[in-house]
């Protein structure tokens, strides 16, 4: 990938038909799932999905497990970095022979988003005219990725989900798949998410849009083919810098940096405290991998999120879900406090008790804390079980 040019993701392996047994586990894989018409009203004539799967399917096709990937993740939940993969997978503690989504029992699956720049149809994506979409790339919310989802569900074959699980936007996508789709999730994981995204949130959300739409080099999302170096990286930067203070915790920064500079710095001399050293390092590195119109994209799909919308309310929706479903806050989140997951609890019949994830590093505990989600996880899937067994 070229620094901080523009970012192509086209040129991948076309997509193969769907996945197939004996297919190799572990390793980027591409479906088409047909043309889709968005919430917004504009028709995409053509949508491919990539995903990754590990371990197998049983006789049954029963043993299926989906994980819903956050705004900047990805398919690649576990393995190393490598050819296709620009980072180690987000969840690798979780996922595997052993570990809490064990791969010798249960067959899991993640697939790239729609708008994504990791192998699913985006903005980076070719349109019909050869040329990435870029800024005609159409507004996408979160029931338009749950709808290819569902597609590839059944292009896998996978006639019902035993447990969907995911954080942040990942929750998102599970209440949607809950209420959307209640024959094709038998039990879901929500963890530090919400029902309908706050005005609060909304607002967060909005600086960092500006920050990117302000930069010169956004130019209007039509970028693909500036020189290296012309990019929105700027943009992207301060968007991510943002959004990072968001999912950390203010004491652990504190207590992590206090007024410290940087060594070899001097803030009285124009240098930087050591906080501003680690929030440009998390934005160099996201700039570096990511698409700007994805995290665009992706951001107002959050921004538009309320699954009570057109249903009568949060309320009359979630209502409805009576599958068994493990609601998780952060203690020290303040992106998604927990009063948002407690709602979740308290209007879900299938919801048991709130559980809590106590951890000192904020909304980011979620990629930290791998012991307690991994004990969630295993919980998740042992109600799940229970229910099946009844």
């Amino acid at each position: 990938m070229r620094e901080y040019g523009p970012i192509a993701y086209e040129g991948l392996p076309p997509a193969s038909a769907a996945w197939r047994e004996g297919d190799p586990v572990g390793a980027r894989q591409f479906v088409d799932v047909g043309a889709l018409v968005t919430e917004s009203g504009v028709a995409l004539p053509g949508v491919r999905v990539a995903y990754e799967t590990w371990g197998e399917l049983n006789a049954d096709r029963s043993n299926a497990v989906y994980v819903c990937h956050a705004l900047t993740g990805d398919s690649h939940v576990t393995g190393p970095a490598g050819v296709g993969h620009a980072t180690a997978g987000w969840w690798s503690p979780l996922v595997g022979p052993g570990r809490p989504l064990d791969t010798d029992s249960w067959f899991v699956v993640c697939a790239n988003v729609l708008g994504g720049c990791q192998g699913t149809t985006g903005p980076s994506s070719l349109a019909p005219d050869g040329r990435p979409w870029g800024s005609r790339f159409p507004v996408v919310s979160v029931a338009d990725m749950v709808e290819v989802e569902r597609r590839l569900t059944e292009r896998l074959g996978i006639p019902s989900w035993a447990l969907m699980l995911g954080p942040s936007l990942g929750g998102m996508r599970v209440l949607e798949w809950l209420v959307r789709h209640p024959d094709r999730v038998r039990s879901g994981l929500v963890l530090g998410s919400t029902a309908a995204v706050t005005a609060d949130q909304i607002g967060t959300h909005a600086v960092q849009l500006g920050a990117i739409e302000a930069d010169p080099g956004f130019r209007g999302g039509d970028y693909y083919d500036a020189a290296p170096g012309r990019g929105p990286h700027v943009g992207m930067g301060i968007a991510r810098r943002i959004a990072h203070l968001t999912y950390r915790c203010d004491t652990e920064l504190d207590l992590r940096f206090g007024r410290d500079p940087q060594p070899g710095e001097d803030p009285y001399e124009g240098g930087r405290f050591a906080v501003e050293s680690y929030l440009d390092h998390h934005a160099d590195k996201l700039a570096r991998r990511f698409d700007a119109n994805t995290y665009v994209a992706l951001t107002r799909a959050m921004s538009l999120f309320d699954v009570g919308r057109r249903r009568g309310g949060v309320a009359a929706a979630l209502g409805r879900v009576t599958a068994p479903v493990t609601v998780i806050a952060i203690d020290s989140d303040r992106l998604f406090p927990m009063r948002l997951q407690q709602e979740i609890v308290d209007l879900t019949p299938g919801a048991e008790g709130l559980h809590v994830l106590r951890s000192p590093y904020g909304h980011d505990g979620f990629l930290v804390e791998d012991e307690q989600v991994g004990q969630f996880v295993r919980h998740a899937l042992d109600r799940v079980c229970r229910s099946d067994a009844r």
